[in-house]
């Protein structure tokens, strides 16, 4: 048994432990509030479906599991790490998932989650500086990084056949890397990127950004910013201008809000996020009907996933103490044990209990590698008739 090693003092409190234990919180910091608060509500329901899918089973071997919700911002790192910081002395959080944008996310890892010894399982966090960022095996993340992504957008610019591209990020960390990343593989590929620009976001006017882009030229612009952002008032100026009228939209840019905000402009654009057509990711999207949200919306897969891998490697380790279970992580969440899918948590716990091995596939098709992050697959997506469909997984 290569995995899981319960004491066998946790093992004869499992029915006992659950009635009299107290609540074992999770905190859930997402930006609800900023760039992407129109995603964000998809990303906390997946976590908390998880959450209720474990209370739901009554196997959890450390009682009742109580989400708490705070807000990152995305791009605040101040009041990111306030809110963090919130999470685990006032709340007494046991673990975090989030946070979400790579910014606000490498600030709360450095500044709260490290100090405490907290576990953080990001399901957006996609900078690849994260990569390599000290965290004392504390951090884990279910979306690839954006040096996955660089690539894969650079395969679909290839196979569409554009041969030039201009690029604009959001001037962060999460949009600087990418940039970088996308060019990187482009150009390997033979292809020309014309200008790599960075925009602000919380802009009224971009005008001069887009002149700028214009006149450097390029088939597709390349917008690596937020739907609900800066990169939304590029694109609207874009059209206005005339200057570009197809976009390619990495994972920021993806969601519902953006062809409902921009209208038939943005059909013919295309784009990526993280998603499988896996198995689990058919049964995830039918819990997250039933449920009442949409299963597909960006990175709400990954959030179920980064709760269920968390209060999975509790049960493993036999304890809530992040200090403890962070060792557990990637076990759980890899070969070899019985692939364990959405809607099969409870089962899980009970393999887990009985002492067995268990490989957690999920909605995402997890495989941790390296330092706990996603090896990666990718949905691609087309703009059509103002609606987000899907092209192939990648």
């Amino acid at each position: 048994m290569k995995k899981i090693l319960l004491a066998s003092a946790a093992i004869a409190s499992l029915a006992a432990g659950a009635a009299m234990a107290e609540d074992v919180k999770i905190g859930i910091i997402l930006g609800f509030t900023g760039p992407i608060e129109s995603i964000t509500p998809g990303m906390a329901a997946g976590a908390e479906m998880a959450i209720k899918e474990v209370n739901d089973s009554g196997k959890f071997a450390h009682g009742m599991v109580a989400p708490v919700r705070a807000d990152s911002t995305c791009i605040d790192s101040g009041a990111a790490t306030a809110a963090a910081e919130r999470l685990v002395t006032s709340d007494k959080v046991a673990a975090i998932v989030g946070g979400d944008c790579s910014g606000v996310t490498g600030a709360m890892l450095q500044n709260v989650a490290r100090p405490n010894g907290i576990v953080m399982v990001s399901p957006s966090a996609t900078s690849p500086a994260l990569s390599t960022a000290e965290d004392d095996g504390l951090f884990f993340r279910t979306a690839p990084s954006d040096a996955r992504q660089g690539q894969v957008v650079a395969d679909i610019l290839g196979e569409r056949g554009y041969k030039s591209v201009a690029i604009t990020y959001t001037n962060n960390d999460y949009g600087k890397g990418l940039a970088d990343s996308i060019q990187a593989a482009f150009e390997a590929a033979g292809g020309k990127v014309t200008i790599n620009a960075a925009h602000e976001d919380g802009k009224a006017d971009y005008s001069a950004e887009v002149g700028a882009l214009a006149s450097a030229g390029g088939e597709v612009l390349v917008v690596a910013g937020y739907l609900d952002q800066g990169g939304k008032g590029i694109i609207q100026a874009s059209l206005d201008a005339g200057a570009f009228d197809t976009f390619e939209l990495p994972d920021g840019m993806v969601g519902d809000s953006l062809p409902a905000n921009i209208g038939p402009g943005l059909n013919g654009s295309f784009g990526q996020h993280p998603g499988t057509d896996s198995p689990g990711a058919a049964s995830y999207n039918d819990m997250a009907k039933a449920a009442g949200f949409d299963g597909t919306s960006a990175f709400s897969p990954e959030s179920y996933d980064a709760a269920a891998l968390i209060m999975l490697a509790m049960q493993a380790a036999g304890s809530t103490d992040s200090k403890v279970f962070k060792d557990n992580l990637m076990a759980v969440a890899n070969a070899p044990g019985e692939k364990i899918y959405p809607g099969e948590l409870g089962k899980a716990l009970e393999i887990i209990a009985g002492g067995g091995d268990i490989d957690y596939v999920g909605a995402s098709a997890v495989e941790l590698i390296g330092g706990g992050e996603s090896a990666g697959n990718y949905r691609e997506i087309d703009i059509k008739d103002g609606a987000i469909v899907t092209n192939k997984y990648r």
